[in-house]
């Protein structure tokens, strides 16, 4: 296999989140390369009901079985974020790197377990393998994740290996998310007679300073569970962020709306029902601001992975890239909630870097990175080899 052409190939394939662009057509591309490689594979289509009414979500499910054996079932996704700016879709390789939107993020680690699989095609396995291929990760996929579950089974006991993690370690705990949408009322009048209206935005700001405050709060809070030293944190640490701000249609008119969007991180040990709390509180002790709430999202924590399978994955990185431990990511996903509730563990390992850029512009991945994983994945799952 030619994976630096596959890798091209995936990259070329504009698969943005939102609107969900040629799901179709990359899961069509992947299909012949997984049975190839010895899988039973099964092209499926998410009803709409079960992606928020969205169309067009096209998965991937490959098995190859072994009997009697530990289940052990690879994740990963297809999509990617917008890229605007540069040529996101045309990937270029440059200084052993390959530029693009999805290189590290993820499709990179889809094709070093390609690659993995390739080398291990017709042997045994230590596990009973399958892999999801799914869509929306970067938008909203819980309903999806359940709807695959179906054609996963056995799920109960089973180990997750998520390959949308980053990589020379094993990911053991991710960040929970809060997500909510504050909406602040005022009162609409020209701008010269300001003494008669409410300006949204101003009032809106009274809250954003109390919130600020509470970031402050937040973001002393410190996990038990290591981060890895590239992050700059010796611990996951909370986070609250206020990313998005919309109100005004006119300079010279007092505006009737603001909406301020917040973004909460929970490390492991908090939870989303205080800290929805905690929120909520503190945007009530702001006095004479009329505000509602008009979307609120949540990703519930999960405990971090404690198995001795995660011990045996650090030790191989560590055995073949000569450094291997085990961190908590500072990002969320609905991965690990949903695997919890159905009595599975998760853990991780990609190709993602912090210098990938990965959401940013020039977003690249390290092909040799692609290669050490896939030579880390293929011991983890034949290591008497």
């Amino acid at each position: 296999m030619n994976y630096l052409e596959v890798l091209k190939d995936l990259i070329s394939i504009n698969t943005t989140v939102p609107p969900g662009l040629n799901y179709d057509k990359a899961i069509d591309y992947l299909q012949p390369l997984f049975k190839e490689l010895g899988f039973d594979t099964q092209r499926i289509i998410i009803p709409a009901e079960h992606a928020e009414g969205r169309v067009g979500r096209v998965n991937l499910v490959c098995h190859r079985r072994e009997k009697g054996k530990p289940r052990l079932i690879f994740y990963s996704h297809i999509d990617v974020v917008p890229a605007e700016g540069w040529d996101a879709f045309k990937p270029r390789v440059e200084n052993g790197k390959v530029y693009g939107r999805g290189a590290a993020d993820m499709k990179g680690s889809i094709v070093a377990l390609l690659l993995a699989m390739e080398s291990l095609k017709g042997k045994r396995l230590n596990f009973d393998v399958s892999v999801m291929v799914t869509t929306d990760e970067e938008f909203h996929q819980a309903s999806q994740l359940q709807y695959l579950r179906q054609y996963l089974e056995p799920v109960s006991g089973a180990y997750f290996f998520d390959l949308d993690s980053s990589f020379g370690y094993v990911s053991i705990a991710g960040l929970g998310e809060l997500q909510v949408d504050i909406k602040v009322r005022g009162k609409s009048v020209h701008s010269g007679l300001a003494h008669l209206g409410e300006n949204a935005i101003e009032k809106a700001s009274l809250l954003i300073q109390a919130l600020l405050g509470l970031k402050q709060k937040v973001e002393q809070r410190k996990s038990g569970v290591a981060a890895h030293p590239d992050t700059k944190l010796d611990r996951m640490v909370g986070r609250l962020n206020i990313n998005m701000i919309k109100g005004g249609i006119k300079v010279n008119v007092v505006p009737d709306e603001c909406l301020i969007s917040i973004d909460r991180r929970l490390i492991p040990e908090e939870n989303l029902d205080d800290a929805r709390k905690e929120l909520l509180d503190t945007l009530a002790s702001v006095p004479d601001v009329t505000w509602q709430i008009e979307r609120v999202f949540g990703i519930p924590t999960v405990p971090p992975s404690n198995d001795p399978i995660v011990d045996e994955l650090a030790a191989i990185i560590g055995d073949t890239i000569g450094q291997g431990n085990k961190f908590g990511e500072m990002g969320s996903g609905d991965l690990d909630h949903i695997v919890a509730s159905w009595g599975g563990r998760t853990f991780a390992h990609g190709v993602i870097r912090p210098e990938c850029n990965i959401h940013g512009k020039e977003e690249f991945v390290y092909l040799q990175d692609i290669e050490d994983a896939a030579k880390i994945i293929a011991r983890f799952l034949s290591p008497q080899d």
